[in-house]
């Protein structure tokens, strides 16, 4: 099986910063893309960050500027460096991965979800 953890999420004040980490773990042969998303209440669940295998980086429009998304291959990790934050990215946020395991299967995996609350 295969586990996604989260870790980072908490309060801070608009304009602070918070650092999110998605640790995978488990029967893992190789991870492809990985990816945070956010979940606010009443809304649907919608892609915040995406990264791939070589590096290769996108953002929504709203995150642009102010989020970094990053992964350590070796850790199984990636990383969401939130910055500049505002109330509006008051959130569930949950990381996603893309993991091939040593069987060759390919699935998707999600993470629990940590909560992220912006104050005004």
């Amino acid at each position: 099986q295969v586990q996604l953890v989260e870790s980072g999420g908490g309060l801070v004040q608009t304009g602070g910063s918070l650092r999110l980490s998605c640790a995978a773990s488990g029967n893992i042969f190789s991870i492809n893309a990985m990816g945070w998303y956010r979940q606010a209440p009443g809304t649907q669940r919608d892609l915040v960050a995406r990264i791939t295998s070589d590096g290769s980086t996108n953002y929504a429009d709203s995150v642009k500027g102010r989020f970094t998304i990053s992964r350590d291959n070796a850790k199984n990790t990636e990383y969401l460096q939130m910055n500049s934050l505002k109330p509006e990215d008051t959130a569930v946020y949950y990381c996603n991965a893309h993991i091939r395991n040593h069987r060759g299967y390919l699935a998707d995996y999600w993470g629990q979800g940590t909560q992220v609350t912006v104050s005004s």
